[in-house]
């Protein structure tokens, strides 16, 4: 069974659609755990300074999703629409906004970016080593933990990724080619 594909927008001029928490979870729905330090730690982390740093959206990327209203799915960010995103989470100073496995009862009390950029090859900002395969359009960041309970979690392994959580409109999105092939198909059946 083929599953559609939506692609996700956010609307600029209102608060309604865009990136508002960020949270850190032990599987990441885009599948990049946190920047690899070596061999003997999980994540990049800078021990002294409580720093993670890793793909917050990459661009492109199908992630497989599940709800009541649209059942089974894959969604994807263009370039563009995460650019749009990154410049809406900074304006709307939502910075400071991470949880806990996207449980809004779990904010963690001490925590914000510093860091943030997104891949774009022709201007030299290229993605961290062991990423080299990341789209352009890719956002990256860098989260200072300052919390200790939830720097010790991390530490122990419990979390490893980035997940983002906001709302988003879901465009119904068909392939070129797919398209192209439904209609041939469709002209050969009507000859027939």
């Amino acid at each position: 069974m083929k599953l559609p594909i939506y692609k996700l927008e956010i609307n600029e001029n209102d608060l309604d659609t865009g990136v508002n928490f960020v949270a850190l979870v032990d599987s990441p729905a885009i599948e990049r755990n946190w920047i690899a330090f070596n061999k003997q730690e999980k994540f990049y982390t800078d021990t002294d300074k409580q720093i993670v740093t890793g793909a917050l959206m990459i661009a492109g990327l199908p992630i497989f999703r599940r709800d009541e209203t649209l059942g089974e799915y894959y969604a994807f960010f263009t370039a563009d629409t995460i650019e749009k995103i990154v410049h809406k989470f900074f304006k709307t100073g939502a910075i400071h906004n991470v949880n806990l496995m996207h449980d809004a009862s779990q904010k963690v009390k001490d925590a914000y970016i510093f860091e943030s950029y997104i891949i774009n090859r022709k201007k030299g900002i290229n993605p961290p080593d062991g990423f080299e395969g990341i789209t352009d359009g890719s956002w990256f960041g860098s989260y200072k933990i300052n919390d200790a309970e939830t720097w010790a979690r991390i530490k122990n392994g419990e979390f490893k990724g980035f997940s983002i959580e906001g709302a988003f409109d879901h465009l119904f999105y068909v392939d070129k080619e797919a398209e192209s092939i439904n209609k041939i198909i469709e002209i050969i059946n009507a000859i027939e």
